[in-house]
């Protein structure tokens, strides 16, 4: 698939894709070798065609009454969504969440290599947490451009978010993964994803307020 094929997907058949990789995983790990879109769609409560013309935007295909290899639709998904390529990332706020962040031994398995954290506290300093190593705020210029990272992850608080965003960018990353409610801006050509707890919350209380 090329890059201008893979600019095409649309981004909630990319917000789809893990759901299939995940079932899929599980449908390997207990020996199953094909799945249909119907097992799918009846698993993840998505409409069966809508798999299928997602997973045919990857060039994937099932077999006629067969459906999709399940070993194959995995490395397929994996390869596709960049899980299967090592990605070096640094954590900006060695607090509470960048610390279980930095202790998730789980990401490196979709692909999240995080390499450091850095923090303004100068008692982190020196700290280890995972076994990744937190260095004064300072040295990150230096230590990014260092380890090659690509990744920037804030999980500062929201008042200092642009300008380590800012920071980051600047260090060189490619990429910020944002845990602030700040709405970030950055120069074209560098990703912005943003993972706010506090807007999911909102959106979970207004729904359970609303019965909906």
């Amino acid at each position: 698939m090329t890059d201008f094929q893979r600019d095409l997907i649309p981004e909630p058949a990319l917000r789809r894709l893990p759901w299939y990789l995940a079932y899929v995983t599980l449908l390997r790990e207990r020996g199953d070798e094909f799945v249909s879109s119907t097992q799918i769609s009846r698993e993840l409560k998505v409409d069966a065609s809508q798999i299928a013309k997602d997973l045919s935007l990857l060039d994937i295909r099932g077999k006629t009454r067969i459906g999709y290899e399940v070993p194959l639709l995995e490395h397929k998904l994996e390869e596709f969504l960049g899980f299967r390529r090592s990605h070096r990332a640094v954590v900006v706020g060695a607090g509470s969440l960048g610390k279980a962040l930095m202790q998730d031994s789980g990401l490196s398995r979709y692909g999240l290599n995080i390499v450091a954290a850095f923090d303004t506290d100068p008692a982190l300093a020196g700290m280890s947490y995972g076994g990744i190593p937190v260095y004064p705020v300072g040295e990150m210029t230096a230590r990014v451009k260092e380890a090659g990272a690509t990744v920037g992850i804030i999980t500062v608080p929201v008042e200092h978010a642009q300008s380590t965003a800012d920071a980051l960018v600047e260090a060189g990353v490619k990429a910020l993964w944002n845990f602030t409610p700040f709405r970030l801006s950055a120069n074209d050509g560098v990703i912005i994803s943003n993972t706010s707890i506090y807007a999911h919350l909102a959106v979970m209380y207004n729904r359970m307020e609303s019965g909906k």
